[in-house]
């Protein structure tokens, strides 16, 4: 465990296996922290490669800086990058769930350089999902209510504290397979949302996504089609897949693979939007068949 500055704020890290392997970076969502990747962790520092888990900004022992602002995708996505660059590293592998994933994806478009491979876990490209909830439908804006639930101000935080962050701890319950989540994981989980600050800092995750798409909301509701500008991707993906995600349809992944130069998407019929705790052993194979497989070669000019 160690403290690091990056991107001018303090980051916890979480680091295993040995300095000299090569680097794997696990991005958690929300509303988790690192240990939302414990039975990955061990598996693959055991296999040889050191492994970096941060608690991004905003999360349990990390720095939560003050205003929304501080939580655009573009802030989220520089932490990783110079987290990378302040550990020396000029490549790393990544692994992106939820929240992570979307962190993940925006890195591999801004910084594509560096990324060796990138592994994504049920979270469509940014583009694709801001114009899933833009989409001007009424049942897809039903279906993320909590999205904009969270927009208001103090009220989330408040409701989120009752009864020692019970309703946090049932959306781990409510939305996972059975046995998923233990209850000393929920109580490792409440022990991170009540570090002072934890709260605001993670629900401006939200608060900033909505207000970088502000201007297209008058438009969705009214029904006019977003026009997608989704980037390429050229690092090679991996997109794994939980069918039984009740915030995401499957329907998104296959877009976002298609964005993607050189991609390959896994679904998990049996799994839900945890996958990674769902179906902890398959994912860990597939993430390590997939960091461990040879780059194709270049094209002869």
């Amino acid at each position: 465990m160690r403290y690091i500055e990056t991107n001018n704020v303090m980051l916890h890290v979480v680091l295993a296996g040995p300095e000299d392997g090569e680097p794997v970076f696990l991005l958690h969502g929300f509303p988790e922290f690192w240990y939302g990747w414990r039975q990955q962790i061990d598996f693959l520092a055991q296999e040889g490669y050191r492994v970096i888990v941060p608690d991004q900004r905003g999360y349990n022992l990390s720095d939560k800086p003050k205003g929304i602002s501080a939580y655009n995708i573009t802030k989220l996505a520089t932490d990783i990058d110079q987290l990378a660059e302040t550990l020396g590293y000029e490549k790393i592998n990544l692994v992106g769930h939820d929240w992570g994933a979307a962190v993940s994806w925006w890195l591999a478009t801004i910084y594509p350089q560096r990324l060796k491979k990138l592994v994504i876990l049920n979270v469509p490209y940014p583009s694709i999902l801001r114009d899933h909830l833009m989409s001007g439908k009424w049942e897809q804006l039903l279906k993320s209510w909590y999205i904009f639930a969270f927009q208001l101000p103090l009220v989330p935080e408040a409701m989120a504290s009752i009864a020692d962050y019970e309703a946090f701890a049932n959306i781990l319950r409510s939305t996972s397979k059975e046995g998923s989540f233990t209850e000393e994981d929920i109580a490792r989980y409440k022990r991170a949302w009540a570090q002072p600050g934890a709260l605001t800092g993670m629900l401006n995750w939200y608060r900033a996504m909505i207000r970088q798409n502000a201007d297209r909301v008058p438009a969705a509701l009214a029904g006019e089609q977003p026009r997608n500008k989704s980037k390429r991707i050229t690092t090679p993906t991996l997109m794994l897949w939980g069918e039984k995600d009740v915030a995401l349809t499957k329907d998104l992944a296959q877009p976002s693979i298609d964005l993607c130069e050189n991609g390959e998407l896994i679904f998990f019929p049996n799994a839900t939007h945890w996958v990674q705790h769902d179906e902890a052993e398959a994912v860990n194979r597939h993430i390590l068949n997939f960091i461990q497989e040879a780059e194709p070669a270049a094209a002869d000019a």
